[in-house]
């Protein structure tokens, strides 16, 4: 029961009492006795008046303070009483409920600069629940998982359909890795937790260093490959010309055709050497992209012949699912041109025989797709694919994914090649607004 319950229940137990003691004084004994029950009962009344202003009213005011609190209404302050012992508690009181509302908002303020610093970064944020499943991601992440505006929240990773998330969940707690993934790009990715209300929760940080390490990588082989070239094609030059002045003097002499047909051999094969050579300076020398509106429809048409004349001899069937309304791209159409050939001689190889290739285009996202009934590529495969110079293939250069590469960079197209659950190996590109 509360104080102030009591306190009247002993106001009323005393008022009874004083009551049937007048009565007795009144009607039983002496006037004199009389008028001294009722100063004694008025005396009761100012002591009972008394005792409410200094210990009930101020335990009442302090219990409203505890409510306060208990609503989180940091806003209110108690009033003074009058009494020393409880002013000095509303005091400490009000300097507490003055501390907490200042402390609250200043984690509002904070925790406001967080959010807008989080949704601002150029790096990735994935906040999970208990649950593992997304609570939170900023729009860079979005970008790097390839969701754009679709809700990925009350997801787990292995719900999502994207390369990134399959590494972010094979990442311990803790560490941080780098990946380089199937569509070339190249992250380093931090798996960490922080407590929240007693309980840790994980979050992600993903920083995209595919830009840096492409820059490296280029300027890296540029210098090789310059270097290389120039000695291979000075060296070729002088070894030719000398066979060549050696093949005339041995053709003129009757007796010597077996000399003249070893330095023919000899000087094709350094001709071999010096195409070879050119091939690795092409990926140096790959112009900077004009771009031009053409409809993307046209352009997977026009390379159609070119297309079919890679397939013919292996018996592989080209499949056109153009979009109705075909899309409007910026591009290089002779740059582009190339992409598309290389993408159907890749995908021919990896079938062999018998197969099909599926040419798509789509409007919504604006974007192309080459499918193939191939071989597929190993996990372990489609994180090299488009490192320079490495190729699966047992007499491949890794030239072709590289040229590619760069060509789709300067047309600021994303893509991305891998095998999916479906048996088919698809290179998508997708195009900038």
């Amino acid at each position: 029961m509360k104080l102030k319950s009591l306190f009247w229940i002993l106001t009323v137990l005393l008022m009874t009492a004083l009551g049937i003691l007048t009565y007795y004084a009144f009607y039983a004994a002496s006037p004199y006795m009389f008028f001294v029950v009722e100063g004694l009962l008025l005396l009761t009344v100012v002591y009972l008046v008394v005792f409410y202003h200094r210990i009930v009213k101020p335990l009442h005011i302090i219990g409203n303070g505890m409510e306060l609190l208990r609503e989180q209404d940091f806003s209110s302050r108690l009033s003074f009483v009058g009494q020393t012992e409880a002013d000095k508690v509303v005091e400490v009181f009000n300097k507490m409920m003055e501390q907490l509302k200042n402390e609250r908002l200043h984690l509002r303020e904070q925790n406001h600069f967080l959010d807008l610093l989080i949704k601002a970064s150029p790096m990735g944020v994935i906040i999970l629940d208990l649950d593992g499943k997304i609570q939170s991601v900023n729009q860079a992440a979005r970008q790097m998982l390839g969701m754009g505006d679709y809700d990925v929240t009350d997801k787990t990773f292995a719900q999502i359909d994207s390369p990134l998330t399959a590494e972010l969940n094979r990442l311990p707690p803790y560490e941080a890795q780098t990946f380089r993934l199937s569509d070339a790009n190249i992250y380093k990715c931090t798996h960490s937790s922080f407590v929240d209300r007693g309980f840790h929760h994980s979050f992600y940080l993903i920083e995209s260093l595919t830009r840096e390490v492409f820059k490296a990588e280029k300027k890296a082989y540029e210098k090789v490959i310059r270097m290389i070239a120039h000695e291979v094609n000075n060296t070729t030059a002088g070894i030719t010309s000398t066979l060549d002045t050696l093949v005339d003097a041995f053709g003129e002499m009757g007796d010597k055709e077996d000399f003249s047909e070893v330095l023919r051999i000899s000087i094709e094969r350094c001709y071999s050497m010096s195409r070879f050579i050119t091939n690795f300076a092409d990926v140096v020398r790959i112009p900077e992209a004009q771009l031009e509106r053409h409809e993307l429809n046209e352009v997977v048409v026009s390379s159609q012949r070119f297309m079919e004349s890679l397939c013919r001899n292996r018996q592989i069937t080209i499949v056109m699912e153009l979009a109705p309304a075909s899309p409007v791209v910026w591009l290089d159409r002779t740059l582009f041109e190339q992409v598309l050939l290389n993408i159907i001689k890749n995908a021919a190889e990896s079938i062999g025989s018998d197969g099909k290739i599926y040419v798509r285009t789509s409007s919504h996202p604006v974007s192309l797709e080459i499918a193939d009934t191939g071989r597929g590529i190993d996990r372990e495969v489609e994180s090299k694919l488009f490192t320079p110079f490495y190729s699966s293939k047992p007499n491949g250069q890794g030239i072709g994914l590289t040229i590619i590469r760069e060509i789709l960079q300067n047309h600021n197209c994303t893509f991305s090649l891998r095998t999916y659950a479906d048996g088919l190996t698809r290179f998508k590109v997708g195009f900038s607004k």
